[in-house]
């Protein structure tokens, strides 16, 4: 086990948030997009809160991904992002349903269309 990874258990995950279990929304799952607002301060913010920043500031990011890269459970990743969006520091949304996509056949076509032009 490295230190890092050591130190970061010694951080119970009721304190990273405030002892609440649940978010104050429940609009969030694992494929919810997180972009973050930069002209928000990041004063006054926990460090998880703005490490939540500083990887979404360079894009959108799932929460799967969020949770990923914080080392955190997804459940205390969706408190933490549920006070982000309270304070107007990130907006969430939801993926594009499946049903909007288009068709796998008129990708082909365009993608052949392109082939023969190169």
């Amino acid at each position: 086990m490295s230190p890092g990874r050591r130190e970061r258990g010694l951080v119970r995950p009721y304190v990273v948030t405030d002892g609440r279990a649940y978010p104050s929304r429940n609009t969030f799952d694992l494929v919810t997009l997180v972009m973050a607002h930069p002209d928000r301060p990041l004063t006054g913010l926990s460090p998880e809160k703005r490490g939540v920043m500083d990887l979404c500031l360079g894009g959108a990011l799932s929460v799967a991904e969020v949770a990923g890269y914080l080392e955190l459970p997804v459940s205390v990743t969706k408190v933490l992002l549920s006070d982000l969006v309270d304070s107007g520091h990130i907006s969430t949304r939801a993926p594009i349903p499946k049903a909007e996509l288009p068709e796998t056949q008129l990708l082909q076509e365009v993608l052949d269309g392109l082939r023969a032009r190169l």
